[in-house]
């Protein structure tokens, strides 16, 4: 994006150097790309159904193939479509939604990176909240909370003043009796798992443990929001009513198939399977160093974004430079079309989009000139029997269908077929890309007035007085 905007930049200025007035240019620069932005729709991008799982695969493995997880991935790509395939989910108007953030990455000391593995739940980095309880429930009724489970104290900084020690121990076991109650009425509604925020008291375990419950306590407020989201459970930071009554109702509570504490690597997790409203899933990642986890973590949400842009757009494009390539040939050929001076940046516009793969060459040390001649004579061949009368032999229409998807292999130092290449990229993004660059030149060039103001002057001392 900002190689493009770069070169937009520079062509427009080279042409208000000529006398072509800038809005003249802008003018230009925004019919360029709404037929762009059409053309791409219409004859480069390709649906995701007509190629199934493996246009995901190498949508992925193209995100990853230049990170830290690039040579093992097969692995990881397989992982990350999986994990995305997991949370997808229809709304209302039939639109596709995949949240990242409903893939929850949790990272463990130990083992090589291909132990990594993939959960299909919701993976919780704690552990149950005392050691006698039971650390697996099938058929699970969640109870979420953000709430202190431990004994009341005065708040504000109020002070009561006891004169009979009786009375004093009366208050001690009200303070008890409340956070009982509390847990009473969680457990009463049908709770055999209970996660908080917060801490837990000792009573509170006892009562836990002797109903058969599980308890889990310091859970991370983000963790709790997706549990909730993914069981169908109502996060609650208070039990009390509009009336000030305190009760909890079976319907706060979220379901899943089974919730168990299994043990990775040095660390127990809590692992919470088949979760009923929306699916979840976990990845978790094994590795030798904190650096080198981390770094795999921001690898895998890379790859994970790039899989959601391809689910929720619905089509691809190829990569390697084929696009811009294709729009060059293409805007070329409009631009003569315009009968005004808006022709100029059209064809200005078509020029800049090389930069693309004329970068991507020069950065592989291949010949770049040779490289994108192939490529525009390849593309543009194909843009001249797509045009044609309907009256091609097979052979010339099989060449077709082959060279618009022709880009740059910078491994062999060929032009090749990208989509058998597995090279592709989510047609939302690239579409995202030509709209950022053209805006963020656009806004660059309406500055048009230069304010210069002169250095301060200061009088010189001459040390006399005046």
């Amino acid at each position: 994006m900002v190689l493009i905007a770069a070169e937009l930049l520079k062509r427009g200025n080279e042409l208000i150097k000529n006398r072509i007035h800038p809005t003249t240019i802008i003018t230009g620069y925004r019919l360029a790309l709404r037929e762009a932005v059409k053309y791409m729709n219409e004859n480069v991008s390709i649906q995701v159904e007509n190629l199934g799982r493996e246009s995901l695969l190498s949508i992925a493995r193209t995100s990853m193939s230049s990170k830290i997880i690039g040579a093992d991935g097969d692995f990881f790509a397989n992982m990350v479509v999986d994990a995305m395939q997991a949370v997808k989910t229809t709304n209302n108007r039939n639109e596709t939604k995949c949240p990242v953030k409903a893939v929850n990455i949790l990272k463990a000391h130990g083992q090589g990176t291909l132990q990594s593995m993939l959960v299909k739940g919701y993976a919780l980095n704690c552990t149950v909240a005392s050691q006698a309880m039971r650390t697996k429930v099938t058929d699970a009724k969640i109870a979420v909370l953000d709430m202190n489970l431990q004994k009341e104290r005065m708040k504000l900084g109020v002070q009561i003043t006891v004169d009979d020690p009786q009375q004093l121990e009366q208050i001690r076991a009200r303070e008890s009796g409340m956070v009982l109650e509390r847990v009473e009425l969680i457990l009463k509604a049908g709770a055999n798992v209970v996660l908080t925020t917060k801490g837990i008291d000792d009573l509170v375990l006892k009562m836990f443990i002797e109903r058969g419950a599980m308890a889990v306590r310091r859970c991370k407020k983000e963790d709790l929001r997706r549990i909730a989201k993914a069981t169908g459970a109502t996060l609650l930071s208070t039990l009390s009513d509009l009336n000030g009554d305190e009760k909890f109702e079976p319907s706060y509570l979220g379901h899943a198939d089974e919730v168990v504490q299994e043990r990775i690597s040095d660390d127990e997790c809590i692992l919470i399977k088949g979760t009923k409203a929306f699916s979840s899933a976990s990845i978790i990642l094994r590795g030798p160093h904190d650096y080198q986890l981390d770094e795999m973590e921001r690898s895998i949400h890379d790859s994970l974004c790039a899989v959601k842009r391809t689910l929720e757009s619905g089509s691809i494009v190829p990569g390697g430079g084929a696009v811009e390539t294709a729009l060059h040939i293409y805007l070329e050929e409009f631009a003569g079309t315009v009968g005004s001076r808006e022709q100029l940046a059209i064809g200005e516009f078509a020029q800049s989009l090389l930069v693309i793969p004329n970068t991507l060459a020069v950065n592989a040390a291949k010949d770049a000139s040779e490289l994108v001649a192939q490529l525009r004579s390849r593309h543009s061949l194909s843009q001249r029997i797509q045009e044609g009368d309907g009256n091609e032999d097979e052979k010339i229409v099989a060449r077709k269908k082959a060279y618009k998807n022709y880009g740059l292999d910078l491994v062999r130092g060929k032009v090749v077929d990208e989509v058998k290449a597995g090279v592709l990229e989510p047609s939302m993004s690239k579409i995202r890309q030509l709209k950022s660059a053209v805006e963020a030149c656009i806004s660059i060039m309406r500055i048009d007035t230069l304010i210069k103001l002169d250095p301060e002057i200061r009088d010189q001392d001459d040390g006399h007085d005046h």
